[in-house]
């Protein structure tokens, strides 16, 4: 069996560059890679393309990359929790592109499976369509869309095994397993490491064949984006 795992998140990220194009799963603030962009910190790389459906909030997740300028560009979904990026924007500092959140999500899918291009409805007949080619079915107009790929995805799973089988829990199972298809390199980082054979394999969401490198994580801070209590 190949060997994937690896100590930390120095190794796990060995090879990544200056203006590569990088994956990183997540939903808000639930389920990033929080020890691998750490690393990213540490490394300095810049001129990156980060492809992840929100960017963080100001000093968290893909935030703190925002905020070191190590970030040229940003395929996302949503963006309105964090001021910075917005500063980027408006100023020209960082490039951006938009898609809806469905998909982005069927983007990067597509990308794994080996599948080019799609046609989807949303985003026709506004701004995501411009310059896009469009065509009709059963009297509706769709979208071309082309697939998304990655020199590095960044996933985070709640449990994994040595041979790079991986769980994710609740909402971190949102992008995640499509992004692990979709990198040329996948590193899962995950808060619990079992040896192989201990994951149920009714229960597991990515198969390992798509993880070339896990590590198990540590110090997760498992944020709260929005908290909202009740007033009784």
């Amino acid at each position: 069996m190949i060997h994937k795992v690896v100590p930390d998140a120095e190794a796990a990220l060995a090879g990544v560059a200056n203006g590569m194009t990088l994956m990183l799963g997540g939903f808000g603030l639930c389920g990033i890679p929080e020890n691998a962009i750490a690393e990213l910190l540490r490394l300095g790389v810049n001129n990156l393309t980060c492809i992840s459906n929100n960017a963080g909030v100001d000093d968290f997740g893909i935030g703190k990359l925002l905020q070191t300028k190590q970030v040229r560009k940003m395929i996302a979904s949503y963006v309105g929790e964090n001021a910075e990026f917005e500063r980027q924007l408006l100023s020209g500092e960082l490039a951006v592109e938009l898609i809806p959140q469905g998909t982005l999500a069927e983007r990067c899918r597509a990308g794994g499976a080996g599948i080019p291009a799609f046609y989807t409805p949303a985003g026709y007949g506004t701004e995501v369509g411009e310059g896009k080619e469009s065509r009709e079915f059963n009297g509706k107009m769709y979208l071309l869309e082309t697939a998304l790929r990655a020199d590095f995805a960044l996933v985070k799973a709640w449990r994994g095994d040595t041979a790079g089988n991986l769980v994710y829990r609740g909402t971190a199972r949102n992008f995640n397993p499509m992004m692990a298809t979709a990198g040329v390199i996948t590193v899962a980082e995950v808060e619990e490491l079992v040896p192989a054979g201990e994951l149920d394999p009714n229960h597991i969401h990515t198969p390992g064949i798509f993880v070339q490198r896990i590590f198990q994580g540590q110090g997760y801070e498992k944020r709260i984006e929005q908290r909202t209590v009740s007033q009784i």
